[in-house]
């Protein structure tokens, strides 16, 4: 059974304490006045995020958000220091984004094996060894472990993607990536059927493939939190690339003019929410699609793309069910890939832990 898809999870990060120092002294035959010997604590485990690319989803942490590192041990006598306790690396989906609870960005993990060190362990503490000098030989303080580190954090996945395919619900966009990738997402003639992001790997030549996202549709407020709300418009910021796809007026009234602009209303509702939204999101390069011109006469068919040309775009006409156009998109797609420098997709070499503050 597949995992439900979450992108975003509040958890609970501590790090383990230090272990305390130890008071101890030597007692040896013929050494009446055996010095100090008390072991030093060991220190407490860290809390890491890994990034990993097989991982889709933080469904686990939403489920388990306590985490929790191992304590280290307390030192002993004959300068026996206390073991130091166990790091823990939790695994987390690439693209994961590490929020503060007042908003603060803290870490983008975007390259598998990647780490960011969320919670630092505790020092050990130091034994009376330490502490004897000429004046004072048999010390009797030792010092405690500090504990670790503690807090909550705000994880958000952004997923990554070259490209993403964006317009209202029902714009065709999963019978789309269906058609470019293998993805089978779930297809249905009916408003919010994908309730969350599709992934697809499209083959553009033997050297060049991209990874396409569907993103669920949009609707007017939906920046506001209206419909599905802004949960997914996040997704979109990380794509290179948008695929505004533009499907005809479900219910046509038979007057042109009047469902010409229908469409052209549509149209702009989504690029309305991406300025909203951000700025940066409205900025992204944008590739025009009018879908669904299976449905389509030839007459109506032009008179929708004659109208989206006078608003300044170059339309691609589509039907991701008759596969008609398919070819010239994905072409279409891969060259406005290579000319933002998205090409070759290559894996991404494994980046150092960081250590431990």
């Amino acid at each position: 059974m597949a995992q439900p898809f979450v992108d975003h999870a509040r958890i609970y990060v501590k790090a383990g304490d230090g272990g305390d120092g130890h008071i101890s002294f030597r007692r040896e035959k013929y050494v009446p006045h055996g010095g100090p010997d008390g072991g030093d604590g060991g220190n407490g485990g860290s809390v890491w995020l890994e990034a990993d690319r097989t991982l889709v989803t933080l469904i686990d942490l939403k489920l388990k958000p306590n985490l929790r590192a191992e304590s280290g041990r307390d030192g002993g006598g004959s300068q026996c220091s206390g073991k130091g306790g166990e790091d823990l690396v939790v695994r987390v989906p690439v693209g994961t984004q590490v929020v503060s609870e007042d908003g603060e960005e803290l870490a983008d993990l975007v390259h598998h094996g990647q780490r960011w060190c969320a919670a630092a362990g505790g020092k050990g503490g130091l034994g009376n060894q330490h502490f004897a000098t000429s004046t004072h030989q048999t010390p009797r303080r030792a010092y405690p472990g500090t504990p670790g580190e503690e807090r909550a954090l705000i994880l958000e996945l952004k997923l990554i993607a070259q490209a993403g395919l964006i317009g209202l619900p029902n714009a065709g966009k999963s019978t789309l990536l269906a058609a470019l990738t293998h993805a089978t997402p779930k297809i249905a003639a009916y408003p919010f059927t994908t309730l969350h992001p599709n992934l697809g790997v499209m083959e553009i030549d033997t050297m060049r493939r991209a990874t396409i996202a569907d993103i669920p549709g949009l609707i007017e407020g939906a920046w506001q939190g209206a419909g599905l709300g802004d949960r997914f418009l996040r997704h979109i910021e990380r794509t290179g690339l948008l695929v505004h796809l533009i499907a005809p007026p479900e219910d046509p009234t038979g007057d042109i003019g009047a469902d010409t602009e229908s469409l052209l209303y549509a149209w702009r509702l989504v690029r309305n929410e991406l300025e909203h939204y951000t700025e940066k999101l409205a900025a992204k390069p944008e590739v025009t699609v009018l879908s669904k011109i299976d449905l389509l006469d030839e007459p109506t068919r032009h008179a929708y793309l004659d109208a989206l040309r006078k608003q300044g775009l170059d339309p691609i006409a589509i039907s991701g069910v008759s596969g008609e156009g398919i070819d010239g998109l994905k072409r279409a797609i891969g060259v406005r890939l290579d000319e933002l420098g998205l090409f070759p997709v290559e894996e991404t070499p494994q980046i150092q832990p960081e250590t431990a503050p």
